[in-house]
């Protein structure tokens, strides 16, 4: 068993020459940026319960560290603008699709309230309606998350294999990005879906119930 500063001997198994080292530093591998330091303590409390091992000294590569921290909340910063983006198209999508179902089902309205439906009756028909759509959007969104992941693995492997040089190019986050699915956030962003649902679905049933039913009857 060594330790840092002895000087050993490593010998190959097929020739009897030996190759003299000496054990003057040991490099860690952590599992992410965001353990380094706290891997860093733990080992500067290690090597404190050792007497002996008072002139050993850890260094980190704070540089490094800090240019991968920037890389990873520019990523983190790009992905949380596509995902505000793609809820903002869904919502539009979500209430143009109710403004045409308002307009192809006006008499339908209008036979409603004049049979004595109330307004409140005719908003929470549409608002139910708008919240189908945003359920249904919601179990498809995570169901292509969860397949995603295999998807964007295949898809490095790939890339690496296909253009080594445009990968090595890439900062290291970026090429050891591997997506993973947090059961916690599921039903977050299955709520945040149905909200933004019910928030886009608001306008068209609010059109919907304020319609006059005498016109809404006329109309074809």
């Amino acid at each position: 068993q060594q330790r840092i500063g002895d000087t050993v001997m490593r010998m190959s198994a097929s020739s009897r020459e030996g190759e003299i080292l000496e054990l003057n530093q040991i490099t860690v591998r952590v599992a992410g940026t965001d353990v380094v330091k706290s891997t860093a303590e733990l080992i500067e409390d290690a090597l404190k319960s050792h007497q002996e091992m008072e002139d050993v000294a850890v260094v980190v590569p704070l540089e490094l560290l800090e240019q991968a921290e920037t890389t990873r909340m520019m990523f983190m910063v790009f992905m949380g603008l596509v995902a505000a983006i793609s809820l903002l198209v869904g919502g539009i999508g979500i209430m143009n699709i109710m403004l045409a179902t308002v307009t192809e089902r006006t008499r339908e309205i209008g036979i409603r309230r004049a049979l004595g439906a109330k307004q409140k009756d005719i908003i929470s028909q549409f608002l139910v309606e708008a919240a189908v759509l945003s359920v249904v959007g919601g179990i498809t969104g995570i169901l292509a998350g969860v397949f995603c992941k295999p998807a964007i693995v295949w898809a490095r492997q790939f890339a690496e294999s296909a253009y080594p040089q445009t990968m090595a190019a890439l900062p290291e986050v970026v090429r050891n990005v591997t997506p993973e699915i947090v059961p916690e956030s599921i039903p977050i962003a299955f709520g945040i879906s149905i909200a933004v649902g019910i928030i886009f679905g608001l306008f068209p049933a609010m059109r919907a119930a304020q319609m006059n039913p005498i016109e809404a009857l006329r109309h074809e």
